[in-house]
């Protein structure tokens, strides 16, 4: 769970600074700027030595202002361990730190880099124009303008103090107690994680697969040689690889030297490479194609490749993976005066909604949408409807006719689906109540079930495809209730019903292709994690025992064949589905329907290449 971190800014002068800065200094000062941090429920800053008090409770009052800098996900616990060792550091005595320099440090580890945007903050509080030959005031005009502060003795001893600066030396450059960096240290870039201090490196090793370590210093030319270099695979590898961190340790900074002492880093640049908390390569000197070479051999044996990116899949990764939809538009009025049949029969009719109301919007809303939606040409403005009574006359409906009575309501969701606005709505209204669940539910036990609500339930579930986000609830929240309806379909004795199941089958397998190709490209791996092996084999077990039992039609073949050849081509789980794949015989089983004598032997030359290179490629 993060945690948000802000950041508190307070003027030392109470605005002071501002009235009289160009009498006083002959320039203008917007404030002397005081930070400090607050997170979890507490504000830390750095004075005399590290303080903690209440939020906006210190003897500085309120904040000037406050900067919302982001959220932190590491836990409090470690953050206190971090400011223990940060006390060893930031004592009372250190001449060359304020509190900004603290609140840089604080903000860096909590956020995970060094945060430049808190020195763009200061120095946006100090921009102004010199002005010279004005008097500086009398001692006396000085604390008179320090009794309108709320805090009269602060402001009076830094003004003067800002005064006695100016008449010494002409200017007020040399005193600002917590000045911006005129220049701060170069910007640790987005990718990289400046870390500063042993606890933070060791959060860095606990909660990543690899850390790749740069201990590198300000006096190092051979770092800055090879610093952009860092910097770019960081760019290029962490993005595409989740649990990847590039961090950057800077012997001058902070507690980086304890942290290079921890490491045996004694000379820069040092580049040490971690995989799983565990230290396996360390490479010295300004080498960019050594260091090149090794990260990408971690990346390597971090995430292996998946073994089927080395094949060559052309049949395969020729597949489409546009959803199959069932377009066809029946004679609207035909299939209300069928439902409507079926509800005058009903007698009698419970529920909140009565016949005549359910008829009423069924005439009036639902199939007028239906045939704007259906129309050719489309109309000028795309059809709409108040979707949101609709599940009420879904769950009216199902709760009076029998389950042979529901295809038409089943065949008007169909078609609906193909309308994106219906579709998206769909896609948000989750739960059991969901017309889709209700009219799935009511499938389950295909054997039981009539033919033609079966068939139509198939056809809708294919439909809920056209929509991505409809498809994700599809293959998630009713995952279960469709698996059950479309492993029992696959094998149904009607080749209409078979047709539909495996229509249905690889729109399923092309939704988790599409995803994983997503995965792929943006992070190289698919994580297992993320997925459902029992699912997986429990799909692929009747896709290998449809296409064995398939003997009437090469279509549905294609289909299955398709469906089988997506899910296997980047499963995470490739070594977990070999045995289940050899149990089955899932290459005799393919090769079975090369044979042309054989019933059920495939004869199309597109179907017999794609099922040649699933058999001999991606079965064992």
């Amino acid at each position: 769970m993060s945690t948000p971190v802000q950041l508190y800014v307070y003027d030392l002068s109470n605005g002071l600074a501002r009235q009289m800065s160009m009498q006083l200094t002959g320039r203008q000062i917007d404030g002397i700027w005081h930070t400090s941090v607050v997170v979890f429920g507490k504000e830390i800053f750095y004075g005399q030595g590290i303080s903690i008090t209440p939020p906006g409770k210190s003897h500085l009052g309120q904040p000037f202002r406050i900067v919302e800098m982001g959220e932190t996900a590491i836990d409090e616990d470690t953050f206190e361990q971090y400011l223990s060792e940060m006390g060893q550091q930031f004592t009372a005595d250190k001449a060359n730190f304020n509190c900004n320099t603290f609140s840089n440090e604080c903000i860096g580890f909590l956020t995970g880099g060094k945060h430049t945007r808190l020195y763009q903050i200061i120095d946006a509080m100090f921009r102004g124009g010199a002005h010279s030959g004005l008097p500086t005031p009398p001692p006396e005009a000085v604390r008179a303008a320090a009794q309108v502060s709320p805090n009269p003795a602060l402001a009076t001893g830094l003004l003067e103090s800002i005064a006695a600066r100016a008449s010494s030396s002409g200017h007020a450059e040399s005193y600002i107690p917590t000045p911006a960096p005129t220049s701060p240290p170069t910007p640790v870039a987005a990718d990289v994680k400046d870390c500063t201090n042993l606890t933070h490196f060791q959060s860095l090793l606990r909660d990543n697969r690899v850390v790749i370590a740069f201990f590198t210093s300000k006096t190092c030319g051979p770092c800055r040689v090879v610093e952009p270099v860092f910097q770019d695979l960081a760019k290029q590898k962490a993005k595409r690889n989740e649990g990847v961190v590039f961090a950057k340790v800077d012997l001058a900074v902070g507690a980086g030297a304890a942290v290079a002492s921890r490491y045996g880093v004694r000379a820069t640049p040092t580049f040490i490479f971690f995989l799983d908390g565990r230290k396996t390569h360390e490479l010295r000197g300004a080498n960019a194609p050594e260091l090149r070479t090794q990260v990408d051999l971690l990346l390597y044996e971090a995430f292996p490749p998946h073994p089927h990116r080395s094949i060559s899949l052309p049949a395969t990764d020729s597949i489409t993976l546009k959803p199959i939809l069932f377009t066809q538009i029946p004679n609207l009025d035909t299939l209300l005066s069928k439902l409507n049949e079926f509800i005058d029969a009903v007698s009698p009719w419970t529920g909140v909604l009565t016949q005549a109301q359910i008829k009423q919007a069924l005439s009036k809303t639902v199939i007028p949408f239906l045939k704007a939606s259906s129309s050719t040409p489309p109309p000028p403005q795309p059809p709409t409807a108040p979707f949101d009574y609709w599940p009420a006359l879904v769950l009216s409906l199902v709760s009076n006719l029998t389950v042979g009575d529901l295809f038409p309501l089943a065949d008007i969701w169909r078609i609906a689906l193909l309308n994106p606005k219906f579709s998206e709505w769909s896609a948000v209204k989750k739960g059991p109540q969901n017309p889709m669940n209700v009219l799935l539910s009511k499938a389950l036990g295909s054997k039981d079930v009539p033919r033609n609500y079966l068939l139509t339930v198939l056809r809708m579930l294919s439909n809920a495809f056209s929509n991505t986000n409809l498809a994700r609830e599809c293959t998630t929240s009713m995952r279960n209730d469709l698996t059950a309806v479309l492993v029992s379909s696959l094998l149904h004795e009607n080749a209409t019903v078979r047709t539909a199941a495996a229509s249905l089958a690889f729109n399923v397998a092309a939704h988790f292709q599409k995803r994983r190709l997503e995965t792929i490209e943006s992070h190289g791996n698919i994580d297992p994690e993320e997925e459902d092996l029992d699912w997986e084999l429990e799909i692929i077990s009747a896709l290998l025992e449809a296409i064995g039992r398939e003997n009437a039609s090469e279509d549905i073949v294609h289909r299955l064949t398709a469906s089988l050849a997506l899910l296997l081509r980047f499963s995470p789980f490739t070594g977990d589905l070999t045995p289940l794949m050899e149990v089955l015989r899932s290459r005799s089983v393919l090769t079975g329907k090369l044979q042309k004598g054989n019933t059920g032997g495939v004869t199309k030359v597109e179907i017999r290449k794609l099922i040649t290179e699933v058999a001999e490629k991606l079965c064992p």
